[in-house]
């Protein structure tokens, strides 16, 4: 089974994910990796790192095609929701029905959703039964009540199975800080590191905490049934700080306690009832607080610390020394230079401003913020060297020659940072978009390996499937007979093998009235009447005249479920019918491959049809409809083999033909026989074979016969053919 997990990399996504794996399922997982942590993971998983609000997780869905959706990524802290609602709203109501909508239209099996006893807010009587009214306290709560809404109009409006876990305060190894079992690790963490504790209110308050494993059984327990609604999960038990702590200081050593004012709105008890749980999935927790707290203790103690913080110390560094202080300090060395070189009059010599050239090429490496103050600090340059000259301050600032040179200066700091800041900005730009399209094709690659993936092992598995290609193909091959008999002989075994059918029926037409029937399948209890009248039965008539096939839409008892033409060229040569199929195969693919496999009948009967045409010197005797023996024998070996498998009776009559030529004799036979009958000539003797008739029936057409003066015997085949 497909298993995807929203959160798969969290606190308790994670174990759920380890869990489905323990049981033999693959494991997919969406995980914006927010707050979970690929580490948690040491199973073969596929993530996917998306925002469960993404759009992109459509394609993830159709790719995967998940049995069962575990849709627990949410924002979690209630301090959060009430500070940033729409960020609370954005990830637990739109992502929840993102999910949703992706797993109705991906046709998943089962949709489990992460809720939460924030949806009761503050009661009077405990344990919440799952009947209780919900008030909740929190955009939080509001959030995951609405998602318990959805939910369940999800199952309404588009049949999607729904189930719900009210979680009550979950805790484990993995946790973070946040959550309604968070107060767990925080405690745990505090101890290790010797920090003081910090309780809100006396430490009387008490919880409902339920160990990460006995949810996640729950869950697991959830995806095998079928269960649908609304489950409170928790110990129903209450659990106060205090004792926390005390049970924490088995483990431990306890830092200092400090005990402050209650937060507001906090309730002071809280419990979840949790019988139908219970009686609904057979689980019950099954671990209790010291030993849950005993191994969430241990994992602590024992993870490496997060050393994450230092590096970003030393990026800010770094970006602070590579946009500022390196581009300061290397436009004053250049300024030095310049101003070094013009103190020693190797300038005053040449007709090259090599300060212009120093603005221009700081506004080239570093764009507008250099080179600006590289065009000041050239005008200031200018100035001095005008001053030391012996020039007055008034004669400078009225003097063209001067301003001119400022400005200039100015027009190209302004001019070459510009022009570089805005190339900057583009090339940003472009390896932004770059970066975006690299990250598309990565994600549609992903997605394209995984499909390709899953269309090899569907491939594989077609192989050796009972709708393998190799198997229908050597199915088809019956069909590839030169005798018209054999063809439709063969076409019964193909249609009862490939429609998985047990009753199929070909009847014969020839333009009138009547159909004959010319073989039926073998069932118990399955018999037909061997001639029909069209005119009886306007659904068949239909088909025969113009071809077209027919589906019983309505159920009429007394007729077949489909009915479609066998042509041979324009003209409907024969009807085959399929009766009863099994209730659940009437869809469109049955009906389908039903019309198929009649037209491949047709053109093997058509070239069948055609065989004969060309070789008629070949199987008749002279100019007339006796069969030579061999092909004679062979159509009655046909014969044998259908009795054999489909019980479809003939019977044999040897033709007393006397001193009368054998033309007028067989002329006289072919108009009073049905199509579906032969005339063969065996060791000089005339023979005709009764197609799908009985004893009985055999003895009517000897009595038609005699009184046409046409004297037969019944002969077997050993008499036949000694």
């Amino acid at each position: 089974m497909d298993v995807l997990i929203t959160g798969g990399s969290g606190f308790i996504g994670s174990f759920v994910a380890e869990r489905f794996h323990k049981e033999g399922h693959k494991i997919y997982i969406i995980d914006n990796l927010s707050t979970g942590r690929r580490e948690n993971l040491t199973i073969p998983h596929k993530l996917y790192t998306l925002d469960v609000e993404d759009p992109k997780c459509d394609e993830v869905f159709q790719s995967v095609s998940p049995d069962v959706v575990i849709h627990l990524a949410a924002q979690v802290d209630v301090a959060t929701s009430i500070l940033r609602p729409q960020l609370d709203t954005q990830s637990n109501i739109n992502g929840l029905v993102n999910m949703l909508q992706c797993a109705k239209k991906s046709g998943a099996g089962k949709f489990i959703f992460a809720s939460s006893a924030a949806v009761y807010g503050k009661a009077e009587e405990i344990p919440l039964r799952e009947d209780a009214p919900a008030e909740p306290l929190s955009p939080y709560g509001i959030n995951k009540k609405m998602g318990e809404y959805y939910c369940a109009k999800w199952k309404e409006m588009y049949g999607l199975d729904t189930l719900c876990f009210r979680f009550s305060n979950v805790y484990g190894p993995r946790q973070g800080g946040r959550g309604e079992g968070g107060v767990v690790s925080i405690f745990a963490e505090r101890i290790i590191e010797g920090r003081e504790l910090t309780v809100y209110g006396d430490g009387g308050q008490t919880r409902d905490f339920i160990f990460v494993r006995d949810v996640v059984d729950a869950i697991y327990r959830g995806a095998m049934s079928g269960a649908t609604g609304v489950y409170n999960l928790s110990t129903q038990s209450q659990t106060s700080v205090n004792r926390l702590l005390e049970t924490l200081g088995k483990f431990a050593e306890l830092p200092k306690i400090a005990y402050s004012e209650p937060r507001p709105g906090d309730i002071y008890h809280s419990s979840l009832d949790n019988s139908r749980v219970k009686k609904d999935l057979d689980w019950v927790p099954l671990y209790s607080i010291e030993e849950g707290l005993k191994l969430t203790y241990e994992w602590f103690r024992e993870k490496t610390p997060d050393k994450a913080d230092k590096p970003r110390e030393r990026k800010a560094s770094s970006v602070l020394w590579s946009r500022w202080i390196k581009p300061l300090a290397e436009n004053l060395i250049a300024f030095a230079a310049v101003a070094v070189l013009a103190k020693t009059d190797l300038l005053f010599h040449s007709n090259i401003d090599f300060k212009l050239i120093y603005v221009i090429l700081l506004g080239v490496v570093y764009g507008m913020r250099q080179s600006i103050l590289s065009a000041v600090l050239a005008s200031g340059l200018y100035f001095y060297e005008s001053l030391s000259a012996g020039r007055e301050w008034v004669s400078l600032l009225y003097d063209p020659e001067s301003l001119f040179n400022v400005a200039i200066y100015l027009f190209f700091g302004f001019l070459v940072g510009f022009v570089v800041d805005r190339n900057k900005r583009t090339v940003k730009q472009t390896k932004t978009d770059l970066n975006v399209l690299r990250e598309k094709y990565s994600f549609l690659k992903g997605i394209y390996s995984d499909t390709k993936s899953i269309k090899e092992q569907l491939q594989r598995q077609l192989i050796g499937s009972k709708d393998s290609i190799g198997r229908i193909y050597g199915i088809i091959r019956q069909l590839e007979k030169m005798e018209p008999e054999e063809v439709v002989t063969s076409s019964v075994g193909v249609l009862t093998e490939i429609m998985e059918a047990k009753r199929i029926s070909v009847y014969s037409t020839n333009g009138s009235d009547y159909m004959r029937l010319l073989l039926h399948s073998y069932d118990t209890g399955f018999s037909l009447p061997k001639t029909m009248r069209l005119s009886d039965h306007p659904q068949l008539r239909d088909v025969a005249l113009h071809g077209r096939m027919f589906v019983n839409r309505e159920l009429t008892p007394d007729l077949p479920m489909f009915v479609a033409p066998v042509m041979q060229g324009d003209q409907v040569v024969a009807l085959v019918s399929l009766h009863d199929p099994d209730f659940e195969r009437l869809n469109l693919r049955y009906e389908n491959l039903f019309k198929v496999c009649v037209e491949l009948i047709s053109g093997s009967l058509s070239r069948a049809f055609q065989y004969v045409g060309a070789t008629r010197s070949d199987r008749f005797v002279g100019d007339t409809s006796v069969l030579q023996s061999a092909v004679f024998k062979q159509v009655l070996e046909s014969k044998a083999a259908a009795k054999m498998q489909y019980n479809a009776d003939y019977v044999l009559l040897g033709i007393e033909q006397g001193d009368e030529e054998l033309k007028p004799v067989a002329d006289r036979l072919t108009s009073a026989l049905r199509d579906s009958d032969y005339l063969g000539m065996v060791d000089g003797e005339l023979v005709l074979l009764l197609s799908n008739s009985s004893e009985s029936d055999a003895a009517h057409v000897i009595h038609r016969l005699d009184r046409t003066g046409i004297r037969t015997r019944r002969i077997s085949e050993e008499q036949l053919y000694g």
